[in-house]
């Protein structure tokens, strides 16, 4: 899924100081419609081939595709699956197929993995035939007009339809992501463009003209009700100055962030139960990097919360624990059903106000009682202009990442050194802000290639080794010039040898410790780009070894006004 057109409405729909004067699309581009199965391509129920409606077919072929994936050993996908599959089936079929488990999808699972290796071994020819095909499409569809300027679209593509997989043990996982169709879709363009054409038989469910947004077309999707948009490209100027108006605006923090510690520190001993409610609050969002816990959207069933939402049962006092004292316990969900667990030492007085909060309550009471997020949100107003939960985030994160980077980096390590550096201090960062990530099922198998090479690796430098040692007996024997170049160029095998294994093994280290830890969301979210571009000028490291080609057009504007004394 694009991370662009994933933004929630909040975020797409309050752009301060965003105005355009003319915008120009051709609309969303649409799933192409669902190919039926071959004849001989079966689904068997109970022992028996049964040829399914069209619908019901469609809907098998996404649990079919997924027959070798974890989410379909687990009973909420499964449970939601069913229940959404026999939505889409015909009474005839319903009257049959009343059990998932004498459902067999074999055939259709080994339909599609063979369609999906005989993509990967096309011939050169017909792989550039549809590269070409793809950037056709790309652009009618991928670009568009603001303001004159021709500008790329961040993804102009719908989401196909399948079943919903969510982060973590999400409670609507499995269930079924509906088609999306013209009907369902908002244009916004001007007013005086060529408005986007819908594809023959359908309309528009709206076209608007509002210049205060950049996304060019929206929809609700059905899982969750969250609003999907088609927005501008990463690279785009627009996008470029709004990213960095928001590390700005974190970086204002850190003019009044000593005052505001202050502040909670005294508010603490208010005699106001709001007042410490709201200091104790404030001091976890910046300590710990919760978020402010805003309302669910609607039809979101998952106990998810944030910090102004935590139940008493979401902690636990610990007076001492493993030699520290004053230790808090969380365990919650989070944004995204994952798990947050942590044990803290904290202050003092911040331990003795949750013991306070947590009186006479019983485990699914609100902790903090006095304390609605719009409450919060208004306090942050009031302490600095533009002041939420998330540019505490982005202020923290973003000052862990430099101040790692000045305390784990070497100037005298080789580029791979320095680079498991940065991923270091990126970890960091991804631990405070609580971004995780199951198990890679590759994880495994990558990491026996890898010390396959390892070893292999260190073969070759043993043999090397002797190779120079011999060379080094036959020129103190005959001190000739060819001894010497020889002696030279078994040295300089060793040394290549010896820097090639220090990479692998470098690379098995980073692998390891960041199996658990999605680095990309606070390198694409929470760390102002400047910081690693300044990094990688003053230490060497080319800045394509941090950023990918996509990350490299988003943070463009980083790379090219940033020097290598810039500071957060």
């Amino acid at each position: 899924m694009n991370l662009i057109s994933c933004c929630r409405w909040e975020e797409a729909n309050h752009e301060d100081g965003v105005k355009w004067k003319f915008l120009e699309h051709k609309g969303p581009y649409f799933a192409v419609p669902y190919e039926p199965l071959p004849e001989d391509v079966h689904f068997c129920y109970d022992g028996e081939p049964m040829k399914l409606s069209l619908a019901a077919e469609e809907v098998a072929t996404f649990y079919g595709k997924m027959l070798d994936h974890e989410y379909t050993t687990k009973e909420a996908f499964q449970k939601n699956f069913f229940g959404d599959w026999r939505a889409e089936m015909t009474k005839e079929e319903r009257k049959i197929i009343k059990h998932l488990d004498k459902c067999d999808f074999t055939e259709i699972h080994k339909y599609f993995f063979d369609r999906n290796e005989e993509r990967k071994a096309l011939p050169k020819a017909e792989k550039q035939k549809l590269k070409e095909e793809a950037s056709k499409l790309q652009e009618e569809y991928g670009y568009c007009i603001l303001d004159g300027h021709r500008e790329k679209i961040g993804n102009f593509k719908t989401e196909p339809p399948g079943l919903f997989r969510g982060r973590g043990d999400h409670p609507k996982m499995g269930m079924l992501k509906m088609r999306i169709r013209p009907e369902d879709v908002i244009i916004n363009c001007s007013k005086d463009s060529t408005i986007p054409e819908p594809p023959p038989g359908h309309k528009w469910k709206e076209v608007r003209f509002d210049n205060t947004v950049t996304w060019l077309a929206s929809w609700t999707e059905n899982i969750q009700s969250a609003i999907k948009y088609i927005m501008l490209n990463p690279s785009s100027k627009l996008k470029g100055e709004k990213d960095w108006q928001k590390y700005e605006t974190a970086r204002r923090l850190k003019d009044v962030v000593g005052h505001i510690r202050s502040q909670y520190r005294k508010d603490w001993k208010s005699r106001e139960m709001k007042k410490r409610q709201i200091a104790v609050a404030l001091y976890f969002i910046d300590k710990l990097a919760l978020r402010a816990g805003n309302e669910k959207e609607e039809g979101e069933t998952a106990d998810t919360v944030g910090c102004c939402s935590l139940r008493v049962e979401h902690i636990q006092l610990f007076p001492e624990l493993d030699g520290q004292k004053h230790v808090v316990e969380f365990d919650f969900l989070g944004k995204d059903s994952i798990r947050y667990y942590n044990k803290v030492p904290v202050e003092k007085e911040v331990f003795k106000n949750l013991k306070r909060f947590m009186e006479n309550k019983d485990p699914d009471d609100d902790l903090f009682d006095r304390l609605p997020t719009s409450t919060l949100n208004k306090h942050l107003q009031d302490l600095m202009d533009g002041l939420t939960a998330k540019v505490f985030r982005t202020y923290n994160a973003s000052i862990t990442l430099q101040n790692q980077l000045k305390e784990l980096t070497n100037a005298e390590d080789n580029v791979a050194a320095k680079i498991l550096s940065y991923n270091r201090a990126n970890r960091a960062v991804a631990l405070l802000c609580n971004h995780q990530r199951a198990l890679p099922k590759t994880y495994e198998k990558s990491m026996q290639n890898l010390q396959a090479k390892i070893d292999a690796k260190e073969e070759q430098l043993k043999e090397a080794k002797k190779e120079l040692k011999k060379a080094k007996a036959e020129h103190k024997k005959y001190n000739t010039e060819k001894t010497k170049k020889e002696l030279e160029k078994k040295k300089k095998q060793k040394e290549r040898l010896e820097e090639q294994l220090e990479k692998l093994k470098l690379m098995a280290t980073d692998k390891e410790e960041n199996k658990q830890i999605a680095l990309g969301t606070s390198k694409l979210n929470y760390l102002d780009p400047r910081i690693s571009v300044a990094w990688c000028k003053k230490f060497g490291v080319p800045i394509e070894k941090i950023y990918n080609k996509t990350q490299r057009d988003k943070f463009a504007w980083a790379i090219a006004m940033t020097n290598e004394d810039f500071e957060f």
